[in-house]
């Protein structure tokens, strides 16, 4: 069975020259999956429509999702979040937000899924902030429960940056148990309280950050198994990444996903695979980095 991918041309936004968030990384990442035979040249991907307003203001507040899609977010919000409040933005988070949702629903019929964006687990329910206007994972995990398709949900979040604004939307509901496996003194610097936090220390390299992620994975599946996982798999954590405090080399990522991925299915747990971040002044880079995760997903899926 081939793996189901979930993109859409309007994941790509126009930002300005030189603005630290690599927005054409998804662009190359296509193009990449295409020149290793994972997507067709022509078409291959499953396309999400644009989430609803009222989607979206089930984890944030309705004011401010109104406003975001509207284009009329204050000048504070725009610095908070680190991207232009645009029309093209806001469809472009829109669309990362379906897609999430998507592959959740592809995962649960097929095992495991990939969304090429999402990861934007800084928004929380006030708002966005740090580069996610709204939080894809979040709006996917709520949109399933509440429509009864799955009742116990598991966040993965291996992004670099804590998963603060998933960690506070879920914070009390005891149906989602959210694990945050991150850079201890980045970003942000008010950590929210994850349902289990594993913060590591700047400059960790391979072998032990995969000895904290089996020990926090172990600890986890001991719990009682989810009827979903959302994997965020940033590649923030390689060594050199702009915004990122730890030194994973390109076989310490291969390793972290195949774990995480073995780990998960091998329990029987359908996994919805979202990309996180991923910064560098050569975007092609990055998205070689996040290709990782789909090659992975392929092979789990074989």
């Amino acid at each position: 069975m081939s793996l189901p991918i979930v993109w859409h041309p309007g994941y790509i936004a126009p930002l300005r020259d030189g603005h630290r968030f690599p927005m054409s990384k998804y662009g190359y990442l296509r193009d990449l999956l295409v020149a290793r035979g994972l997507l067709p040249a022509i078409g291959g991907y499953i396309a999400p429509a644009p989430a609803g307003i009222g989607l979206l203001a089930r984890v944030h507040a309705l004011d401010y999702v109104e406003r975001a899609v509207a284009a009329r977010l204050t000048a504070a919000e725009e610095r908070r979040i680190g991207l232009p409040g645009t029309l093209a933005m806001a469809a472009r988070a829109r669309l990362a937000s379906a897609g999430t949702l998507l592959a959740a629903r592809l995962a649960l019929d097929a095992g495991i899924a990939c969304n090429l964006a999402g990861g934007s687990h800084h928004a929380g329910p006030e708002g966005g902030a740090g580069f996610c206007v709204f939080n894809d994972v979040g709006v996917a995990a709520r949109a399933l429960l509440d429509e009864g398709q799955v009742a116990r949900v598991l966040v993965v979040d291996c992004d670099v940056h804590q998963g603060d604004g998933t960690a506070r939307i879920f914070a009390g509901e005891p149906r989602v148990f959210t694990l945050s496996l991150h850079a201890a003194g980045n970003y942000p610097a008010d950590k929210a309280t994850s349902s289990l936090d594993i913060a590591l220390p700047d400059g960790m390299g391979d072998a032990a950050y995969l000895a904290a992620l089996d020990g926090a994975l172990t600890a986890v599946l001991a719990r009682p198994g989810p009827d979903i996982a959302f994997y965020n798999a940033g590649v923030d954590v390689a060594a050199g990444d702009r915004l990122g405090r730890l030194s994973l080399t390109a076989d310490g990522i291969r390793a972290r996903d195949t774990m995480v991925l073995a780990r998960l299915r091998g329990a029987g747990i359908p996994v919805a695979c979202v990309l996180g971040g991923g910064y560098g002044t050569d975007p092609g880079d990055v998205a070689a980095r996040h290709a990782i995760l789909i090659e992975t997903a392929a092979a789990a899926c074989t």
